[in-house]
């Protein structure tokens, strides 16, 4: 199966014109050019799950359409997409923020999927797919690190409820790398999937490891890579190959 990973920052692009005419105003910017150059990029790597982080739900730069219908329907995938801000948050009133969302676009049959809000930080959705053999989670965790340690250990326990292989999807903001993540990954037995710490963030010239596909010890990763050079975003996408082990058949008679 192939995961891919990507903080696609709304479609609305990266580079030095996105801070024209004033600092980050290219939030406020249509999004249809971008978001059909990232269809386009999805559609070459073929892969079965997309997590996505930072998806336009619905406002006014999207054309009032959410994106990941749009690229469901292009890419012949089913989606499912939710705010990043909880019910009761004040941002979920805004206009634009409340349109602001994490997406899961899967070609494979989904037998549950659940939203859950950790109790700390202004983000803090946690996306659970679960498939036939393998659960995923897509996070999108705070920029404080005080409130990103919070938000972990809720996660740990989110996880530890799965009845299933999983893997963790998301950008953690992580900005010491994975040492950060060091005591949240051993207490599940946590690996990752980028064993060479491969930057990830900016796209333009990577510097650090803000994303991550963090799996558990059933999970058997065939391939990995952060996928250079793609600047449709200031992150770069995560691509990662995986085997789910199956448990051992017991004895005839056991």
């Amino acid at each position: 199966m192939r995961l891919m990973l990507y903080n696609m920052r709304y479609a609305t692009g990266s580079g030095f014109r996105f801070h024209l005419p004033f600092p980050f105003g290219g939030f406020f910017r249509k999004t249809g050019r971008n978001l059909d150059s990232l269809i386009d990029f999805f559609r070459q790597q073929r892969a079965d799950v997309l997590g996505l982080v930072e998806i336009d739900a619905g406002s006014y730069r999207a054309g009032h359409r959410s994106q990941a219908d749009t690229i469901a329907r292009h890419l012949g995938k089913r989606p499912f997409c939710r705010s990043k801000y909880s019910y009761l948050s004040w941002w979920s009133r805004l206009p634009v923020m409340r349109k602001q969302a994490n997406a899961c676009i899967s070609g494979h049959a989904v037998i549950r999927e659940r939203t859950h809000f950790l109790r700390k930080g202004v983000k803090r959705l946690v996306m659970e797919l679960e498939l036939e053999d393998v659960v995923i989670f897509i996070v999108h965790l705070a920029l404080g690190r005080r409130c990103r340690e919070a938000q972990l250990a809720d996660l740990a326990r989110l996880a530890k409820n799965a009845r299933k292989p999983y893997l963790i999807a998301g950008d953690f903001n992580a900005f010491a790398g994975k040492v950060e993540l060091r005591e949240f990954m051993q207490a599940l037995r946590l690996a990752s999937a980028n064993l060479s710490d491969a930057p990830t963030f900016p796209s333009r010239s990577p510097r650090w490891q803000l994303d991550f596909i963090l799996h558990s010890p059933e999970i058997r990763v065939t391939h990995f890579e952060v996928a250079k050079g793609i600047r449709l975003s200031d992150h770069l996408p995560l691509i990662c190959d995986f085997d789910v082990a199956r448990p051992a058949a017991l004895p005839a008679g056991a």
